[in-house]
């Protein structure tokens, strides 16, 4: 039996602005551990927002959600917030770095911030994860100063540095030319494969999902 890292159960979510809307309809779904999922459909179809209930960070909906067997629909927001410092990393389509940090210290921020480690073991293991994307010689680089892709790289870099259960990203390939996606997806499928890491990522570029081991297709807040 495969190994469930999320799933979901009747999703349901509306919004209120102007008029009560059903933004997303009963979405169930499962996503396997160590596997590479996508999910597509066009725009305004509920993707961004079922990513968001997924890391927990919309607690507003019906339904419910797992990650590793645990439920934390209804869990408060101090439970939620130490649950993804633990288990989930983020990559955006923006990498959000701070730009008068270095590469290093920009990794190391969400591990400074949950406390397991001492600070020179924190920065060990920065450099591991920039190591591991072939970042290692731009570790001491002000963000500022590295290419759009190489950004990206070192916010990849800082999703792995808890060691999360599950990655999650929105259009993380979505600000990079064509040779950067395609770096990025030959790093998510080496961290799928040889890591056996889980990767959830929202995305248009068709091309990205069809590589990926399975997409979740949505259309009008329901899963196709």
């Amino acid at each position: 039996m495969p190994e469930i890292a999320l799933h979901t159960e009747q999703i349901t979510k509306y919004f209120y602005d102007p008029v009560r809307f059903e933004v997303l309809k009963k979405v169930s779904i499962s996503v396997e551990k160590g596997k590479l999922a996508t999910i597509t459909g066009k725009s305004g179809c509920g993707k961004s927002t079922l990513l968001y209930i997924l890391s927990t960070m919309d607690t507003d909906y019906e339904g419910k959600v797992y990650i590793n067997n645990t439920l934390l629909t209804g869990k408060n927001q101090n439970e939620l917030a130490r649950f993804r410092s633990e288990n989930i990393g983020f990559v955006f389509q923006f990498h959000y770095l701070l730009p008068e940090f270095t590469a290093l210290e920009n990794v190391m921020i969400p591990a400074l911030k949950l406390g397991k480690y001492s600070r020179k073991e924190i920065a060990q293991r920065a450099y591991e994860k920039l190591t591991l994307l072939g970042m290692q010689d731009f570790a001491l680089k002000l963000s500022s100063k590295l290419s759009g892709g190489q950004q990206q790289r070192v916010a990849i870099a800082r999703a792995l540095i808890n060691d999360p259960k599950i990655i999650m990203g929105d259009e993380p390939t979505g600000n990079l030319d064509s040779v950067n996606t395609e770096i990025v997806y030959e790093i998510f499928r080496e961290l799928s494969s040889s890591y056996h890491q889980t990767i959830i990522a929202v995305t248009h570029d068709l091309e990205f999902a069809a590589k990926s081991d399975y997409i979740i297709e949505m259309k009008d807040g329901m899963i196709l």
